[in-house]
């Protein structure tokens, strides 16, 4: 059965191609463009033209009609693998990668390459459109991912998610002055009442979030943060920063200011630990990509010339 999703415009002019890139990540600007040719896409019930400009409070209805193939194919697209054994491998994930498909991403995605990697030696839990998966993070956030090859990895790598006893810690670099060294935010997250592509803080048809955050190095305008998830939402990192009035830069879906560096969140997940099945602990580190680095050195440049 196809999907329908619904946005309501709270801007005034703007495209509306545009605009539904901004509020649904997971579609890329050509998909969303083939659903307005397509008539997919219904502005307060009529079809438009792709640089339609909206008006305050209309009503954008986007039919995202089901797939195809609903199994993901191998693809030959390599992969940075951290570690790897028979039970489970980690992953450093670049940005702009998908992690499994979805509408506007039917290929290309971290399972695509897992699937031409592993053969069929991944966990079967999450179905075949994500096997392997025991947890994800988004397309423009880059870092470390724990791989399932088994389902009894899976279960018992999914049990310490869900008990929080998964170390995962991010860095970011978010607008604005932190003033607290050290903190943590304790916000429920559910759907955005009108945004429904989006998250929020909300008390409404949530689950409780947690995120603690040390300032790292403050630049004025900007400030280096490490995050450290005690629970996993979707979009919690992001969703939280926003909700103290400090949103990760370049994210353009929750308010942080445009980078023109690089498209997507200036976000890294940088360690995760975990119990092996075999009982071990191990704990994983990746170093900041460029995208990262670059960003950085260029603000510490620009708040140093003003001292």
């Amino acid at each position: 059965m196809a999907d329908t999703l619904q946005l309501i415009s709270t801007v005034v002019g703007e495209r509306v191609d545009k605009f539904i890139a901004e509020n649904i990540e997971d579609l890329s600007r050509n998909s969303i463009i083939s659903l307005i040719e397509n008539g997919e896409v219904l502005v307060n019930g009529k079809t438009v033209k792709k640089n339609y400009k909206l008006k305050l409070s209309d009503a954008i209805d986007i039919t995202i009609p089901e797939p195809v193939d609903c199994t993901a194919q191998p693809q030959n697209i390599p992969l940075d693998i951290v570690y790897e054994d028979d039970d489970l491998l980690v992953v450093n994930k670049p940005k702009g990668m998908v992690v499994h498909p979805a509408p506007g991403n039917p290929d290309g995605t971290l399972v695509n390459a897992l699937l031409y990697h592993c053969g069929d030696s991944l966990s079967g839990i999450n179905g075949v459109i994500r096997p392997g998966i025991v947890h994800r993070i988004d397309k423009n956030t880059s870092g470390l991912l724990i791989v399932a090859k088994n389902d009894n990895s899976h279960k018992l790598l999914a049990e310490q998610i869900k008990v929080h006893s998964f170390k995962r810690e991010y860095e970011a670099i978010v607008c604005g002055n932190i003033k607290d060294d050290e903190g943590t935010i304790n916000a429920p997250i559910g759907r955005h009442p009108i945004h429904r592509q989006r998250m929020a803080v909300t008390d409404n048809n949530s689950k409780n979030a947690v995120t603690h955050y040390k300032v790292l190095e403050r630049f004025g305008d900007f400030t280096y943060v490490r995050l450290r998830l005690e629970t996993g939402r979707t979009h919690q990192i992001r969703v939280h920063m926003a909700y103290i009035g400090k949103p990760v830069a370049g994210d353009d879906l929750y308010g942080g200011k445009p980078v023109k560096m690089f498209e997507g969140q200036c976000l890294h997940a940088k360690t995760i630990g975990f119990i092996h099945p075999n009982g071990e602990y191990m704990e994983f580190e990746s170093k900041l990509p460029s995208y990262f680095t670059g960003f950085l050195n260029k603000i510490k440049v620009r708040y140093n010339g003003k001292i």
